[in-house]
C-alpha cells in the first residue's frame, strides 16, 4: 500500500520533488566521473607505440623496495613488501644483452637507447614529446626506410615520416638537435615510416649506434632489451624462459599491455597520481554530496509538514510514513541516479580532456569508460536518499498527530538536542582537523586534511544553522529593519523560519569556504616558497632555457665572462629515502656561496662537493639528520648511494628538501641539462643583461633574466598550479553552485500560501519582493560569514603547517569575486521563484 502512495505522492508532487531529484543527479555524475577517473588510474590502458613490433620487452626495474618484518605473538613474524616507482628512466647492464641472447627461443636480442633529442626546428601544432634511438632498435616497432639511407656516421640522422612532414625535412636537409649536450647540427640521411601508420604520442629519430651511445651517456647500459623469437616460440613462453634466465637480477620482462607503461614511464606515474587524485575528488565528492542531498531532503520533508500531519492524524503508523517517505526517496533516487550515472560519462570525458590539455595526466594514458563507477553512483544515490529521508523524516513519523498538526502550523523554538549534539561533535572534529592541520608540514598529507576540515565543519554548519541563523539575526536585526517593512517581515522570517533559512545558508557556506579554500592554499604555499627563494638567490642573472635545458658549454662561457664570479648550474629531480619521495636539485659547487643563500641552520657549505649533501629542516627532522649523519637514498633512476650531510637549512619550500652534487643527479636523470643557471656578477663591473647574452648568443632558446624576471617566471608557474587544483576541484565547486540555487529556489516556491496571506493583509507585490531580497540579503551576509571563518580557520592551520607562520594568502579581488558570484546566485536564485509566485492571485491560493 504503502508503495501505491509513494508512487502517487511522486506523481502528484513532482515539483516538490524536483530539488531533490536535481540534488542526487548532480551527484550522481559527480561520482561518476570521480569514479571513472579513479578507474582509470587503476585500470587504465597504456598502448606501446615503439615496441609494437617486440612480442617480449626486457626492462629494469623502476621501483625501490623495503621489505619489514614485524614480529607476533607466539613467535610468528609478519613480512610486508612495499614498492614505489622512481622518477627517472633506470637503465640495464648491457651484459643483460648476452644473457637474453642465449635464452633458447630468441632470433634476436635488440639493445635499445632510449634519450631525449629535441629537434630545434618550429613545426606547427602542439609540440610533442622527442627521443632518440640506435638505428639498429628501428626493427623493434618496425621502422622501414621510404626515402634515403640508415645512418652512416655521427653527423647523419634518419626521422621519422611524420616529423619530416611537419619541419619539411628530406634527405640532405640539414636539422639541429639538442640531446643530453650540446646542440649539433646532423644531415638528414633517411626518412623513416612503419606500416602500422605515424607515432601518435612521440617523434623518433635515429642516429648511427656510437652517436646514439654517445648521446644517451650511459656507458655500459641499456634502457631496454627487444626480444624477438624464433618461428614457431609464443611470446609466452619466451617470456617465461626469458624470466627464467634473469631470476636473481633487477630487470623485468612485460608483454602485451605490460609493454606501455615501460615505454610511456610518465603514464605509469600519472597513473598512481590519478588514483590519488580521483579518490581525493571522490571523496571530497562524495561528503559534499551526502551534506547536500540530506539539507535537500530536510528542506523537502519540512515543506510536507502540513501533508504528513494530516496522514498521522488520520490514523497513519510511524512504520506507514516511513516506509511511504522510503519508498519515494528510492524512486527519487533510482531515476536521479541512472539519469546521472549516464551523465557522468561524457563529464568524465570532459575532465580527462582537460586534466591532458594541462598536462596532469599524459594522453598515453587512455581513458576507462567501465560500468563500475556508474553503478557505485546509482548505488550511492539509492542509499544516500534512503538514508536522509529516514533521518529527515524521523521526527514528523514518531510524534503524536496532534503535535504533528501543531508543529506543521508552526516552526519548533528550537532544535532538537540529538541534532545539536551531532553538531557540536562535528565542530568539535573540525577544530581537531584544523589542529591536526597545523602540525602537518607536507602537501601529500595536509591537502586530504585540508579539504575533509573543510567538509566537517560545513556539516557542523548544517547541523547547527538554526541557533546560528537565529544569533545572526539577533546582529542583523538593526540594520534590516532600515529596510523598512520589507526589513521588519525579513527579521520576523529569519527569526521565525530558522530551520528553513539554514537550509538555505547551509551550502552558501560550503560553496564560498570550499572555493576560497582551493582558491587560496596554492598562493598560501606557492608565496611562501616564492619568499624563500627570492630571499635566498643571491645572484643578479638568472639563465633560463626555452628548451629541454642549458648546456654545461653555456654556463662556462657565462663563467669565463669577465665581471661574472660565480655561475651554479642547477638541475632538478626527485629521489627516495626509503619509500619517501623527496624533491631534490643538484648545484655545481664552485662559488655556491656567492650565489645561493638557503639560511643555513647547521653545519656549512664550505667544502660542498662530491660525497656531500644538504637537507632542508624538515627532510632533517623526519629521517633524523644532523651535519655529518650518513644518508642512504636511491636517485632518479634508482641507483642507491650514501651521502654525508654537510648542512641543514631553513629554506626547503624555495629550494627543496634536499640538495646534492649536481655531477651526481645529472648522471642519473632523464635530462642532465640544467633547469636554470645562478649568475653571480662582480659589484661596479659592468656586468649585466648585454654582456652575459653575447656570451650565450649561440645557444638556441637560452635567454637572460633578471632576478626579478626569474621570480616572475615562478609566479607564472604557480598560478597554473593554482589552476589545475581548481580543475580538479571544479566539479565539486559547480555542484555546491548548483544545490545553492537549488535549494534556494525550493525554499522560496513553497512559501506560496505565506505570499498570498502578506497580500491578502494588504502588503503590495514590491513590498513582498523587497523582503524576499533582503531575506536572500542576509542569508548571503550570514553564509558569507560562515564560510570566510571556515576557509580562514582551514587556511591558517594550512600555512602553519607547511609554511611556520600564520599567513595565508587571501587575493582579495579573487575573494570579493567569489562572494559576488554567491551572491548573484542567491539573489537570482530567491527573486525568480519568488516573482513566478507571486503572478498567481492571492485569494486562489488561499482558498486552494
Amino acid at each position: 500500500m504503502m508503495l501505491r502512495y509513494a508512487l502517487q505522492t511522486v506523481r502528484d508532487r513532482k515539483a516538490g520533488f524536483l530539488g531533490a531529484f536535481v540534488a542526487l543527479l548532480c551527484a550522481a555524475a559527480l561520482i561518476t566521473a570521480c569514479g571513472t577517473l579513479l578507474e582509470t588510474g587503476l585500470r587504465g590502458k597504456i598502448g606501446t607505440e615503439r615496441y609494437a613490433a617486440t612480442p617480449v620487452l626486457v626492462s629494469a626495474d623502476q621501483n625501490v623496495h623495503e621489505t619489514t618484518v614485524k614480529e607476533k605473538k607466539g613467535g610468528r613474524t609478519k613480512t610486508k613488501h612495499k614498492a614505489k616507482p622512481v622518477a627517472e628512466r633506470a637503465w640495464l647492464p648491457a651484459a643483460t644483452v648476452d644473457t637474453v641472447r642465449a635464452v633458447p627461443g630468441v632470433e634476436r636480442a635488440v639493445p635499445e637507447l632510449t634519450f631525449q633529442a629535441v629537434p630545434l626546428v618550429e613545426t606547427p601544432g602542439a609540440p610533442v614529446p622527442s627521443y632518440g634511438h640506435a638505428w639498429t632498435s628501428a626493427a623493434l616497432t618496425p621502422f622501414t626506410l621510404t626515402e634515403g639511407r640508415a645512418p652512416q656516421s655521427g653527423g647523419e640522422i634518419v626521422v621519422d615520416r611524420a616529423l619530416a612532414a611537419r619541419a619539411r625535412l628530406r634527405p640532405g636537409s640539414e636539422l639541429a638537435v639538442q640531446s643530453t649536450g650540446e646542440p649539433r647540427t646532423y644531415r638528414v640521411s633517411g626518412v623513416a615510416a612503419t606500416d602500422r601508420g605515424d607515432l601518435a604520442q612521440q617523434s623518433a629519430l635515429f642516429f648511427s649506434d656510437d652517436e646514439a651511445r654517445r648521446l644517451a651517456a650511459r656507458d655500459g647500459q641499456v634502457s631496454a632489451i627487444g626480444v624477438l623469437p624464433a618461428p614457431g616460440v609464443g611470446a609466452t613462453e619466451l617470456a617465461a624462459r626469458v624470466e627464467r634466465a634473469l631470476r636473481g637480477t633487477t630487470a623485468q620482462v612485460a608483454t602485451g599491455d605490460e609493454r606501455g607503461p615501460v615505454e610511456f614511464l610518465d603514464a605509469g606515474g600519472a597513473r598512481v597520481k590519478l588514483v590519488s587524485m580521483g579518490g581525493a575528488m571522490g571523496g571530497t565528492s562524495l561528503l559534499v554530496a551526502i551534506l547536500v542531498v540530506v539539507g535537500t531532503f530536510a528542506l523537502s520533508v519540512q515543506q510536507r509538514y502540513r501533508e504528513l500531519a494530516l496522514l498521522r492524524a488520520i490514523a497513519a503508523t510511524p512504520g506507514q510514513l516511513r516506509r511511504m517517505i522510503g519508498r519515494e526517496a528510492l524512486l527519487v533516487g533510482l531515476a536521479a541516479g541512472v539519469t546521472g550515472a549516464l551523465a557522468g560519462l561524457p563529464l568524465a570525458a570532459w575532465l580527462h580532456g582537460r586534466f591532458v590539455d594541462s598536462e596532469v595526466v599524459p594522453v598515453t594514458l587512455e581513458r576507462t569508460a567501465g560500468i563500475f563507477p556508474m553503478f557505485a553512483a546509482v548505488a550511492a544515490s539509492l542509499l544516500g536518499a534512503w538514508a536522509a529521508a529516514r533521518i529527515t523524516g524521523r521526527r514528523i513519523a514518531r510524534i503524536r498527530p496532534a503535535e504533528a498538526l501543531a508543529e506543521a502550523a508552526v516552526e519548533r523554538g528550537r532544535p532538537g538536542w540529538i541534532r545539536s549534539g551531532l553538531g557540536v561533535l562535528l565542530l568539535a572534529g573540525g577544530a581537531v582537523l584544523v589542529v591536526v592541520l597545523g602540525s602537518l608540514r607536507t602537501e601529500p598529507a595536509s591537502t586530504p586534511v585540508t579539504f575533509l576540515a573543510v567538509v566537517v565543519l560545513a556539516g557542523a554548519v548544517s547541523l547547527l544553522g538554526p541557533l546560528l541563523v537565529r544569533g545572526a539575526t539577533a546582529l542583523l536585526a538593526g540594520p534590516l529593519r532600515l529596510a523598512g517593512p520589507g526589513g521588519h517581515l525579513a527579521t520576523a522570517n529569519l527569526r521565525g523560519n530558522a530551520t528553513r533559512m539554514a537550509s538555505a545558508v547551509t551550502p552558501l557556506a560550503l560553496l564560498i569556504g570550499m572555493t576560497c579554500t582551493v582558491l587560496f592554499i596554492t598562493p598560501t604555499l606557492g608565496d611562501a616558497a616564492r619568499t624563500q627563494a627570492r630571499d635566498g638567490i643571491l645572484a643578479q642573472w638568472v639563465l633560463a632555457a626555452q628548451g629541454p635545458g642549458v648546456t654545461r658549454e653555456a654556463a662556462e662561457r657565462v663563467r669565463r665572462t669577465p665581471g661574472v664570479t660565480a655561475a651554479t648550474e642547477i638541475v632538478h629531480t626527485s629521489v627516495r629515502v626509503g619509500l619517501t619521495k623527496y624533491g631534490a636539485q643538484g648545484v655545481t659547487p664552485a662559488g655556491l656561496t656567492r650565489t645561493w643563500d638557503p639560511e643555513v641552520t647547521g653545519g656549512s657549505l664550505d667544502g660542498f662537493g662530491e660525497g656531500s649533501a644538504a637537507v632542508s629542516e624538515l627532510a632533517a627532522d623526519q629521517l633524523g639528520l644532523k651535519p655529518g649523519s650518513p644518508l642512504k637514498l636511491a636517485l632518479g633512476d634508482g641507483t642507491p648511494v650514501t651521502l654525508t650531510v654537510s648542512a641543514v637549512y631553513a629554506r626547503g619550500l624555495g629550494f627543496g628538501d634536499l640538495t646534492l652534487p649536481h655531477g651526481l643527479v645529472a648522471a642519473h636523470a632523464d635530462n642532465p641539462l640544467a633547469a636554470g643557471v645562478l649568475v653571480a656578477a662582480e659589484p661596479g663591473s659592468g656586468t649585466g643583461r648585454e654582456q652575459l647574452a653575447a656570451a650565450v648568443r649561440t645557444f638556441p632558446g637560452v635567454q637572460v633574466l633578471s632576478a626579478a624576471d626569474a621570480d616572475a617566471a615562478r609566479a607564472e608557474r604557480q598560478d597554473a598550479g593554482a589552476e589545475i587544483n581548481l580543475l580538479a576541484m571544479g566539479l565539486v565547486l559547480a555542484f555546491t553552485a548548483i544545490a545553492v540555487v537549488n535549494t534556494l529556489a525550493m525554499s522560496t516556491a513553497e512559501r506560496l500560501r505565506e505570499f498570498a496571506m502578506l497580500r491578502l493583509a494588504g502588503a503590495k507585490r514590491r513590498q513582498v519582493l523587497r523582503m524576499l531580497r533582503t531575506e536572500a540579503l542576509a542569508v548571503v551576509l550570514i553564509g558569507t560569514a560562515l564560510g570566510s571563518g571556515i576557509a580562514l580557520a582551514v587556511l591558517t592551520a594550512f600555512s602553519v603547517g607547511m609554511t611556520g607562520v600564520a599567513a595565508p594568502a587571501v587575493l582579495p579581488v579573487a575573494y570579493a569575486m567569489v562572494v559576488g558570484v554567491a551572491g548573484v546566485l542567491a539573489l537570482a536564485a530567491t527573486a525568480l521563484p519568488g516573482r513566478v509566485a507571486l503572478r498567481v492571485a492571492p485569494v486562489e491560493v488561499a482558498t486552494a
